[in-house]
């Protein structure tokens, strides 16, 4: 008789990290007023970006948490196509801080689903309730996203179990299947016999 026994390592978070930020604003006034607003806030600001060329290096140097992004830039992209680029490829939230609220403008934003559109002047209480529920509502997506992945990682190994012959290549697969659907970015399996004796094992990652 074996017994499957499946360990998941969680490492405990020892302290809270502040909220990264990057502001996209081509007004240098209106940038340092705004990040001195959001450090007050207690968020950590990662950069102040004006320019399609500015915002790319300050994306890399740091990943944000969350970018505030105005519309009307310098250089070939606005503010728009900056966030579906963001939202295609990185999966972070947007929020635009702009003075423009004509409904063409409105409608291209909409497109991209920001997590929010705040008027310039900006209010601090407004800017800060906007921006708490945008990166709550992240966060949940991201939890939604990946109990969905483990979802499919589940299905793909119990289609294993009726493909492989050996507990052994079993093990092997399924941690290779954990790591490959990105469910877990390590996984380990052991097998032990009723007495607790040590049988096979595998890992990945």
């Amino acid at each position: 008789k074996k017994v499957l026994f499946l360990r998941l390592h969680l490492i405990p978070t020892l302290y809270m990290t502040k909220n990264k930020i990057l502001i996209v604003e081509d007004e240098r006034i209106t940038a340092e007023d705004l990040k001195n607003t959001l450090e007050n806030m207690g968020y950590e600001v990662t950069g102040m970006a004006s320019s399609e060329d500015t915002f790319y290096k300050s994306l890399h140097a740091v990943m944000p948490d969350l970018v505030l992004m105005d519309i009307f830039l310098k250089g070939k992209k606005d503010g728009i196509e900056l966030a579906t680029e963001i939202k295609e490829k990185y999966q972070l939230p947007v929020i635009y801080l702009t003075a423009y609220s004509d409904t063409n403008i409105l409608d291209r934003a909409k497109i991209t689903e920001p997590f929010g559109y705040i008027l310039k002047p900006f209010q601090e209480r407004e800017l800060h309730s906007n921006i708490e529920m945008a990166l709550h509502k992240n966060r949940m997506e991201q939890r939604i996203n990946h109990l969905n992945t483990i979802l499919k990682a589940i299905r793909d190994v119990n289609q294993l179990i009726m493909r492989v012959d050996t507990t052994v290549e079993l093990l092997k697969k399924t941690c290779e299947t954990l790591i490959s659907n990105r469910a877990y970015s390590s996984a380990w399996f052991i097998t032990l016999d009723h007495t607790g004796m040590y049988l096979d094992s595998a890992s990945a990652g």
